[in-house]
C-alpha cells in the first residue's frame, strides 16, 4: 500500500504493523543496529520494541518527517536524513525485515539531525584550528528517551540554540533566499569610489542597489544627494565601516556583495551558535566579536559598555583564537613578559646582530632574574635554545599600556591596554600578536570594578599612581567570550554584517558543503 502524497504520515502496511516486536522485525533490528553498541543495547533492552513503525508510533512518526522537511531551513545536510527518502522507504516496506531496517534508518535520521541541530554539523578545530571549542554533543540515549515522551513536536522543537540571535538569523536566511529567488539586488555598484554631489550612471546603480536593500526609499535622481549619503551611513554602520556618508572603495565594495554571499555567512553564523549551544554566556559578561574589531560588557542582554578593539594581525599564529573562560583578575601598571614566538622570530635575531638592541626589555633568567646584557652571548644560542626570557617592566611606554585584564588560558590571550592609540583610528583594525587591545581600558576598568566599588575610579587611580605592578581580583568571576561572527543581529533584531578578515567564515562554509550542506540558488 502506497502513500497517497508525501504530506501523508506514513502507514505501513497492516500485516507488517500487526507484528510490532516480533522476531523477524526483532531480527532485522539486531542485524541493523549490529555496529553501533548503544543502539544495539538500547533496542535489546527494550525488546525490540518499535519506535517508529508500530501503530502506537504514527504522532512519533509525523513529527520527526515535519522535522526533516524544514532541515534545510537551519542550513543542514538534508541528505543525511532525507524525509523523502524515509517516506519512499515507508511506502514499499513490505515484511518485517523491511519494517526492522527502516526502524533502524529512522532512529538514525532523527540522532543525526538532533545532534547537527543542537550541537552544529562540523568540529570546529577541524574546521579551522584557531577555534578552540569544544562541544559537547547530546547524548543518543537521552535524546531517545525524550522523543520517546509524551510531546515529540515539542522535544524536536527545542533542539535548535534558543539563543535569540539564532532565530533571527533563519529569519535572515529566508528573506535572503527570497531575495536570491527573485534575482537579487541588482547590478553591481561597478565604480571605484563615489562622493556627494556626483551624478551618472553608477550613482543610479548606487542608488538602487540601496533601495533593494532597504536603505533608501524608491527615487528618480541621478545624483548623489543628501538621502543616499544618508543611506549609505546607515549602511556602513550596519556593516562596521566609518560612517561618513562617503561611498569610498571598501564601501562600494560591502554594498556590491551578493546576497548568496550574505546568506553563507548567516549560515555560518548558525553553526556557531550551534557549536555553543550549551556555553552560559552569563548574566553579566565580555563578548569580542573579532570582524567588529569591538569588546562589550553585556548585562542581561543590554549593552552597558562598548570599546573598540584591536585583533590578531591575519598571519599564522597571530590571528586571535576563539574560545570561552573567565576573566578573574586585572593588573595595573603590568609588566610584559615577552611570549617566546616573539622572542626567537623578532628579537633574537636583532640580538644577535647587536646585544644592545631593544634596550627597553630585560634580558631574565628561569628564575625571573634580570640578567646582564654583557653577561650573555646571544650569537651562541639557536631559536631553540636559547634560555632567557624577555620583560618589559611597567612604563608608559610598556606593550601593555598600563592595564591588562586576565582570563588564564593555554593560548596566553588576555585584553589589555596599548600606546599605539593611532590604530583604533583605522576601519581594519588587525595588528596585535594575538591578544586583543582595548582603544578605552581605563573606562573597561572603571566599569568592571563597578560592580565591587563604590568609587571604581578612584580604586584604578589609587593603584595606577603607585606605578607598582598590582593585582586586582574580581569578586566574581566574569564570562569572556571570544567570538567571530559576520552576520549578527542587533539586539533590537536588525542585521549587521562584518568582513571575513580571517577567511575563517569561508572555510567553515566550504567544510559545510562537503559535508552536504546546500544552500537553493549558491554555490558552493
Amino acid at each position: 500500500m502506497l502513500l497517497g502524497t508525501a504530506l501523508v504520515c506514513p502507514v505501513l502496511p497492516a500485516r507488517a504493523a500487526e507484528g510490532a516486536g516480533s522476531a523477524p522485525f526483532a531480527a532485522a533490528v539486531a542485524v541493523a543496529a549490529a555496529d553501533d553498541p548503544v543502539l544495539a543495547e538500547w533496542y535489546g533492552a527494550r525488546e525490540y520494541r518499535p519506535l517508529w513503525t508500530g501503530p502506537a508510533d504514527a504522532e512519533r512518526r509525523a513529527a520527526l518527517l515535519a522535522a526533516l522537511d524544514g532541515a534545510a531551513l537551519h542550513g543542514l545536510p538534508v541528505a543525511r536524513y532525507d524525509a523523502g527518502a524515509l517516506r519512499a522507504a515507508f511506502a514499499a516496506a513490505v515484511t518485517e525485515g523491511d519494517r526492522g531496517r527502516l526502524e533502524l534508518r529512522m532512529t538514525r535520521a532523527f540522532l543525526d539531525f538532533a545532534r547537527d541541530l543542537k550541537s552544529g554539523v562540523l568540529e570546529p578545530e577541524q574546521a579551522d584550528a584557531g577555534i578552540h571549542r569544544v562541544v559537547n554533543r547530546p547524548d543518543p540515549l537521552h535524546l531517545l528517551a525524550g522523543i520517546e515522551g509524551a510531546a515529540p513536536e515539542r522535544v524536536l522543537r527545542d533542539l535548535p540554540p534558543d539563543a535569540p540571535e539564532y532565530a533571527r538569523l533563519v529569519k535572515e536566511k529566508l528573506s535572503l533566499e527570497a531575495v536570491i529567488a527573485a534575482g537579487g539586488w541588482g547590478a553591481p555598484v561597478g565604480a571605484e569610489a563615489l562622493e556627494p554631489g556626483e551624478s551618472g550612471a553608477a550613482v543610479v546603480r548606487l542608488r538602487d542597489r540601496l533601495v533593494a536593500m532597504g536603505y533608501l526609499n524608491r527615487s528618480a535622481t541621478a545624483v548623489y544627494d543628501r538621502a543616499i549619503q544618508s543611506a549609505v551611513q546607515r549602511f556602513q554602520i550596519d556593516h562596521g565601516l566609518n560612517a561618513d556618508g562617503v561611498a569610498g572603495p571598501s564601501t562600494i565594495a560591502e554594498i556590491d556583495v551578493a546576497p548568496e554571499e550574505r546568506v553563507k555567512s548567516v549560515v555560518v553564523a548558525m553553526e556557531r551558535l550551534r557549536w555553543m549551544h550549551d556555553t552560559v554566556r552569563g548574566a553579566r559578561h565580555i563578548w569580542v566579536n573579532q570582524p567588529d574589531f569591538t569588546a562589550r560588557i553585556v548585562d542581561h542582554g543590554k549593552v552597558t559598555f562598548q570599546t573598540r578593539a584591536v585583533i590578531g594581525k591575519n598571519v599564522p599564529d597571530q590571528r586571535s583564537p576563539e574560545f570561552s573562560d573567565e576573566m578573574d583578575h586585572m593588573v595595573i601598571n603590568p609588566s610584559w613578559g615577552v611570549p617566546r614566538s616573539i622572542i626567537v622570530k623578532e628579537y633574537l635575531p636583532l640580538l644577535q646582530q647587536n646585544p644592545n638592541a631593544v634596550s627597553h626589555l630585560q634580558v631574565i633568567d628561569r628564575n625571573g632574574r634580570v640578567v646582564p646584557r654583557g653577561a650573555v652571548n646571544f650569537a651562541s644560542y639557536s631559536a631553540r635554545s636559547f634560555p632567557f626570557g624577555l620583560r618589559q617592566p611597567p612604563s608608559d611606554g610598556n606593550a601593555l599600556g598600563k592595564v591588562k585584564f586576565m582570563f588564564p588560558n593555554p593560548y596566553n590571550i588576555y585584553l589589555h591596554d596599548t600606546p599605539a592609540k593611532e590604530l583604533f583610528d583605522h576601519e581594519v583594525r588587525a595588528y596585535s600578536h594575538g591578544c586583543i587591545r582595548l582603544a578605552d581600558p581605563f573606562d573597561f576598568a572603571y566599569a568592571l570594578l563597578a560592580a565591587q566599588s563604590a568609587d571604581p575610579k578612584g580604586l584604578f587611580q589609587t593603584h595606577l599612581d603607585s606605578d607598582r605592578e598590582t593585582v586586582v581580583k574580581f569578586d566574581e568571576k566574569l564570562p569572556v567570550h571570544l567570538v567571530y561572527f559576520t552576520a549578527w543581529p542587533t539586539a533590537k533584531g536588525e542585521m549587521t554584517y562584518r568582513r571575513d578578515i580571517y577567511g575563517r567564515d569561508a572555510r567553515i562554509f566550504e567544510a559545510l558543503v562537503e559535508a552536504g550542506v546546500a544552500l537553493r540558488g549558491v554555490q558552493g
